[in-house]
Formats: C-alpha cells, structure tokens, sequence
C-alpha cells in the first residue's frame, strides 16, 4: 500500500492507497494539527499509531512538507523508519511532469505542483485550484498541465485569529454560516464577513483568473476546490465546480507512479 503524506502549515494529512494506476483506491486518510519542533522519531510514533494495523503493510511512500523545519525531520524519519521501502520527497529537482511557466520555478510549492497534476489528471480542460489552507492559493492550470502561477490571499483561519486579536470587541466565532448576511448579532456579523466574505473573495479572483485563461473565450474551465476549510465556502461560490478533498494526495500518488514505476 501507498502511503501519501501532505505536510502543510497547518495540518499533516495522510492518505493510504490501495492498488495502482487507475484501479487505485484510497483506502483511508487522517489528519495531525503540525508542530513545527516535532522530531523525526515523534513524528514516526504518531503516524504509526494512527496507521495501526496497516502500518505493517505500507509498500511505498510519497511525501512533501511546506515547513522547512518538519521536511528535514521527514527525510529522517524516512531513512530511519522506512529505509527499504522505495519513496520519493516531492522537492524542487524531482520529476513530476509538471511544466513550470513561472518566473521563478523553484520558488513553486510543492503542494502546489501535486496539485496541478491531481487537476490535470481529472480534467483535460484548463483548470482552476482553489486550495484552502493557511492561506487560500488560487492556482491556475493550461489544458496542456502547464502550472501558469496564480494568486495568494490570507486564509480563513489567520483572518480569524487575526481579527480576534487586533480587534478588542471582537472574538473567535464558529465558522459556521449565519442565518442571513446582515448580521444581528456580534457573531453573525463575524460569520457573514468570514463565509460571505471569502467566498466573494474567491469568485472575483477566480472569474479574473479564467479570464485570462480563455482570453474571453467560452471553453470549459474546472474550477476544483481542496483544503480543510473549503467545505465552509463551498456552498456560497458561484465559480467553484467541483470539490477534491484528497487532490493533494492523488498528486502524490500520481507522482510516485511517474518516479518509482515510471
């Protein structure tokens, strides 16, 4: 079995996959809040308590983290845990397939790059991904997989914290929709702002976003949403399509496929 490991700002999630190419099969995922200060050998204790009796049975291992402090506890925990098993750290100089058309191709996230070949993968059109973590990236993607770069906004969590802190009246709310837009309570108000807030957020940079992709013109264009936060906005967008939560890790799969086995 394949075991996926995405390492965000936030949280560690981990995907267990079954079977390969096509017939593949996620089999089961699980979610750690990250601690920067984690040990390699703290990290590996964990994971195997939530893998459980599968821990025993995973074959191959792909993996990427966006803290820098966790990627170096990864690489140890790897070669000290699963030595003899084959793996691959998606980083700036593996092979994904992904043809890079920014500026600046090694400053690309990997998050960022398992998720255009995840998008491309599902869709052969040109693609938007609206990731929702940390911050909320907003990636855009040629029908030919190409990653064209796209925009960061602040996420919904740290606008929260944010506001809460900067603010003496205000306080960290259930993000949760209110009963209408215009609040009548303190809460309400903080609610509408965060839900109604983000998602028009969202829309306009995603309507933006493929009208530069199209140049005006009417051809397809999916609009695929992940990240933990994205089931509270997705309700209210008008542009997103589609709702992908595992697109980080059928990334990480696709990339284990090309790099192992390819």
């Amino acid at each position: 079995m394949l075991l996926t490991i995405d390492v965000g700002n936030t949280n560690i999630v981990l995907g267990l996959y079954e079977g390969r190419g096509d017939s593949a099969k996620l089999r089961h995922d699980w979610r750690m809040r990250t601690d920067a200060q984690i040990t390699a050998d703290e990290l590996a204790l964990t994971m195997r308590g939530l893998l459980g009796e599968y821990a025993g049975k995973v074959t191959g291992i792909s993996a990427l983290s966006t803290v820098p402090a966790v990627l170096r506890e990864l690489r140890v925990l790897l070669g000290r845990y699963y030595a003899d098993v084959p793996k691959v750290v998606v980083e700036p100089g593996v092979r994904t397939g992904v043809p890079l058309l920014v500026d600046n191709p090694k400053e690309v996230g990997a998050d960022r790059l398992a998720n255009t070949l995840a998008a491309h993968h599902l869709h052969p059109t040109a693609c938007v991904v609206v990731d929702f973590g940390t911050s909320t990236n907003i990636d855009a993607i040629s029908a030919k997989g190409e990653f064209l770069g796209g925009a960061f906004a602040p996420g919904i969590e740290i606008s929260v914290d944010a506001l809460a802190d900067k603010a003496a009246a205000l306080r960290k709310v259930e993000l949760v929709p209110p009963r209408s837009v215009i609040g009548k309570s303190t809460v309400e108000c903080l609610q509408s702002g965060i839900v109604y807030g983000f998602a028009g957020q969202v829309d306009g940079l995603v309507k933006r976003i493929v009208a530069e992709l199209t140049g005006g013109a009417d051809v397809p264009v999916a609009v695929l949403a992940t990240g933990g936060l994205a089931p509270l906005v997705l309700s209210e967008s008008d542009t997103i399509t589609e709702h992908v939560p595992d697109l980080t890790l059928l990334g990480l799969r696709l990339v284990y496929e090309r790099h192992i086995r390819g």
